[in-house]
């Protein structure tokens, strides 16, 4: 039997109407197996390959809505993400008369009251509202959901490997608690690295399919080179990259807000001078949130004028904003993952190929824009997840977030549900222990008798709107002009009155600076510099690095680079031939400078931190260039440092010891975690080192390196 033979009759009528010839590959095999079975399912395809109906085809086919209580819950990473799966997934709810309700801070309360009073159909909800009625509203809980069925996950990858994702973990747990049996849950995405770890996700690894459609969409690539010499992008670039887009609706991704700012405004200035297009944006957090819904709207709906979006991760994920003829990437993304998510939001509407053109200002991120397409282009590979083992922090929250849900809850009680929570599987009771204890002497929990309750301090916390979340927001402050909120930007030494800072694409003036209401009037001015926006950066895996390596090992040319971008690669090579490589999975390379050394490791970000910390340890004078992967080591004798690096394995085992020195040095290290301050000393430590350091690839790394010299 055929897959579209087995939907019911309006879901087979909705498939006609849109005028379907045949089903894409993921929903056939998403069809079958869901009408079939169960199970739960991860469906990964490309970028609008249509699993959205995947999964809601089979699904709306297979349940029977007049059954009390919600049916399906979708969660999503973005609000955004909601208000426009809300659209597509209601337009095929018509068909049967099912109800599809919106549930987040912005939706509608009248809508979102009719539903607790008649809980029925589809909800659309964040992992954070979903938190929220768990501490606030336990019993609406029970009421709403205790027949759900199915949860759809959109964006999975998103949530891999995260704090936020293990607090969706621990929540679906704690769901399928109240329920009254077993929910089934559809994972969606088109970039996952690690299969595993999304089936483990659902919390039952052996129930879980993965269908996987592999057929790639063609992009058609280029890559230019512009090297830079200052803090902004070079007017050569900026020509450039005008030309290149000015007849095209393209989407720029830089790697910082700034960045994203300084581009819309200047694009938009060469644009007036010379009476080209006058639809030049900026989209990302600091934009308010009305501004970035109209440009989501002018894109999706608009479709005679072309259009510049210079955004960040804002529209990285699944936002439908129509046809996207080019992504422009400016210098290398952290992730390949991140790449491909950016390049799949071009060519999304019809069957023509993607189209990517990036440009690279650096060599080094040159180098690693190469690198990560090859790895993906030629070896279809994509980072691994790297999961928390022990997330002591989200621990810390999920432990606060059901006492209150509960009021007052036994220890034992306590303890036995946190151990039974896949998100805290590999977490030692004893560890859960200390946790609480420490909860309880810091006065965040409290004794009543027989029972845990919230203590004096941990009110402050749970009763916080911040509570819900786990991931750490900035101080903002609001900019307005003229009585209209423009957006907000993160304070910063630069935010000062008479200062020029960009914002929604246009350059303003600060009037004044209010501190206490954490507000900054402006006027617009006519020039300006680009603000400082503090990023949290990326981790970047050996892979690539290793990769960077054989692109400088090696002579191929590159059909995809422009001239010179070929000249600089040239170059680099020329640099490095010095070394006589035998080997590059193990040959590292240490050049030896008038005052200084510079030990090129080609290795990952965390082996880069283990390793700076072991240097520090055994007092080598040292600077990490991450960019590069790249140690300017000072004020030693190649022979003293080979001396000192054949001694580093022996310092791995005391490691917590010597992050503990780090952190009471730098407790700012510690910034990184929302919860991870509230832990007893030697598990901020654990935490720590499982979020920026790795000793056994770093062991590994010591034993087999072998350093090679100019």
């Amino acid at each position: 039997m055929k897959a579209f033979d087995l939907l019911s009759a309006p879901v087979r009528k909705f498939v006609r109407n849109r005028g379907w010839h045949e089903l894409r590959k993921i929903q056939a095999a998403a069809i079958t197996g869901i009408m079939s079975s169960d199970d739960n399912y991860i469906l990964a395809s490309r970028t609008a390959s249509g699993k959205t109906e995947a999964a809601f085809l089979p699904v709306l086919s297979k349940l029977n809505f007049e059954e009390t209580g919600v049916q399906v819950l979708y969660i999503s990473p973005l609000v955004a993400l909601i208000n426009d799966q809300f659209l597509r997934i209601e337009e095929l709810c018509k068909y049967l008369n099912i109800r599809v309700t919106k549930w987040h801070g912005e939706a509608n309360s009248a809508q979102k009251n009719r539903l607790t009073r008649n809980p029925e159909g589809i909800v659309l909800i964040t992992p954070e509202s979903l938190e929220a009625m768990l501490v606030n509203k336990p019993f609406l809980v029970k009421g709403m959901f205790s027949n759900l069925k199915y949860t759809v996950i959109d964006e999975i990858h998103s949530f891999l490997g995260t704090d936020r994702g293990t607090q969706l973990k621990s929540i679906l747990h704690r769901m399928q608690c109240v329920n009254a049996k077993p929910f089934s849950i559809i994972g969606l995405s088109a970039t996952i690295g690690d299969y595993g770890e999304a089936k483990r996700f659902t919390g039952n690894e052996s129930k879980t399919t993965v269908f996987r459609d592999t057929s790639a969409k063609e992009i058609n690539v280029l890559f230019r080179y512009f090297k830079d010499n200052g803090d902004e992008l070079s007017i050569e670039l900026l020509k450039d990259l005008y030309m290149e887009t000015k007849d095209r609706k393209v989407l720029i991704f830089p790697n910082s807000r700034g960045r994203a700012e300084e581009i819309a405004v200047k694009l938009k200035k060469i644009s007036d001078r010379v009476d080209g297009h006058p639809n030049y944006f900026s989209h990302h957090s600091s934009v308010d949130r009305e501004v970035r819904e109209y440009v989501e709207h002018f894109a999706k709906n608009n479709h005679r004028e072309n259009f510049c979006i210079s955004c960040t991760s804002t529209l990285e994920l699944g936002i439908d904003i129509g046809t996207v003829d080019e992504i422009v990437q400016i210098d290398a993304t952290y992730s390949i993952s991140s790449f491909i998510q950016r390049v799949g939001r071009s060519g999304r509407k019809d069957d023509r190929p993607a189209r990517l053109c990036l440009y690279a200002t650096d060599k080094w991120d040159l180098l690693q824009s190469i690198a990560c397409w090859l790895l993906y282009s030629r070896d279809m590979f994509v980072e691994p997840v790297k999961m928390q083992e022990k997330p002591y922090d989200i621990l810390v929250h999920q432990s606060l977030s059901i006492v209150k849900g509960n009021s007052e809850i036994k220890l034992k009680s306590l303890i036995r549900q946190l151990k039974n929570n896949p998100a805290f599987s590999q977490t030692e009771i004893v560890e859960i222990e200390q946790v609480l204890n420490h909860l309880l002497k810091i006065d965040f929990l409290e004794k009543a008798e027989q029972d845990i309750i919230i203590g004096i301090e941990g009110e402050n916390i749970v009763n916080s709107r911040n509570f819900y979340s786990v991931f750490k927001t900035e101080k903002n402050f609001k900019v307005i002009h003229a009585g209209n909120t423009i957006g907000e930007l993160p304070f910063s030494f630069q935010i000062a009155e008479g200062a020029n800072i960009l914002l929604a694409a246009r350059i303003w003036k600060i009037r004044s600076v209010d501190s206490e209401s954490k507000k900054i009037d402006v006027i617009p001015a006519k020039d300006g510099k680009k603000p400082v926006f503090f990023g949290s950066g990326g981790s970047i895996h050996p892979k690539i690095r290793e990769k960077m390596l054989e692109i400088l090992c090696g002579d191929e040319e590159y059909d995809f680079l422009d001239r010179s971008g070929h000249d600089e690669i040239k170059q680099l090579r020329r640099d490095f031939s010095v070394f006589n490589l035998q080997n590059i999975q193990t040959d590292r390379l240490l050049f030896k400078a008038e005052n200084h050394l510079c030990l090129f490791t080609f290795t990952g970000t965390l082996v880069n931190h283990t390793l700076k910390l072991l240097f520090d340890v055994v007092g080598i004078k040292n600077e990490l260039y991450e960019q590069s992967s790249m140690f300017d080591i000072s004020d030693i004798s190649a022979d003293d440092f080979l001396s000192k690096w054949k001694t580093l394995p022996k310092y791995l085992p005391d490691m917590n010891v010597h992050i503990g020195n780090s952190l009471k040095d730098k407790p700012i290290q510690m910034d990184f975690s929302k919860y991870g301050v509230y832990l007893p000393e030697n598990l901020q430590i654990e935490l720590l080192k499982n979020k920026y350091f790795d000793t056994g690839q770093t062991d590994l790394f010591l034993k087999t390196t072998k350093i090679i010299e100019n």
